[in-house]
C-alpha cells in the first residue's frame, strides 16, 4: 500500500508538474495575447489618428474646391462682362473709324473746293487787275470831276 501511495504521490507530483507547465504555458500565451492586443490597440489608435487627419484634409480640400468653384464662376461672369464691353468698344471703334473716314473724305472735298475757289479768286483777281490796268489809260484825272475815282456823282457835292 505504501507502494501504491508512493505511486499515487508520484502521479500526483507528475500531474501537478504537468498542470504547472500547462498553467505556465497558458500564462505565457495570455501574456503574448495581451502584448498582441496592446500592439493592435496602438496600431488601431494610430490608424484612427491617420484617418482623422485624412478626414480633416479631405474636408479642407472640399472647402477649397468649393471656394475655387465660386471664384471660377465669378471670374467667368467677369469674363463675360469684359467680353461684352470689348464687343461694345469694338463696335464703337468701328463706328468711329467710319465717321473718321467720312470726315476725311469731307475734308478732302472741302480742300478741293477751297483750292478751286482760290483758283477762281486768283483768276478773278487777275482779271480785275487786267481790267483796272486796261481802264487806267482811259480814266480822267482826279481834278476833272472823275466820278469813277472819287465815287461821287458830277454836279453833286
Amino acid at each position: 500500500m505504501k507502494k501504491v501511495l508512493l505511486e499515487m504521490e508520484d502521479q500526483k507530483n507528475s500531474y501537478e508538474q504537468k498542470a504547472k507547465e500547462s498553467l505556465q504555458k497558458v500564462l505565457e500565451e495570455k501574456m503574448s495575447a495581451e502584448q498582441q492586443l496592446q500592439s493592435t490597440q496602438r496600431s488601431l489608435a494610430l490608424a484612427e489618428q491617420k484617418c482623422e487627419e485624412w478626414r480633416s484634409q479631405y474636408e479642407a480640400l472640399k472647402e477649397d474646391w468649393k471656394t475655387l468653384g465660386t471664384q471660377y464662376r465669378e471670374l467667368e461672369s467677369q469674363l463675360h462682362v469684359l467680353q461684352s464691353k470689348l464687343q461694345g468698344a469694338d463696335s464703337r471703334d468701328l463706328q468711329m473709324n467710319q465717321a473718321l473716314r467720312l470726315l476725311e473724305n469731307e475734308h478732302q472735298e472741302l480742300q478741293a473746293k477751297i483750292e478751286c475757289l482760290q483758283g477762281d479768286r486768283d483768276l478773278c483777281s487777275s482779271d480785275t487787275q487786267h481790267l483796272q490796268e486796261a481802264m487806267q489809260p482811259m480814266a480822267p484825272h482826279a481834278d476833272d470831276d472823275d466820278c469813277y475815282s472819287t465815287g461821287s456823282v458830277p454836279g453833286q457835292q
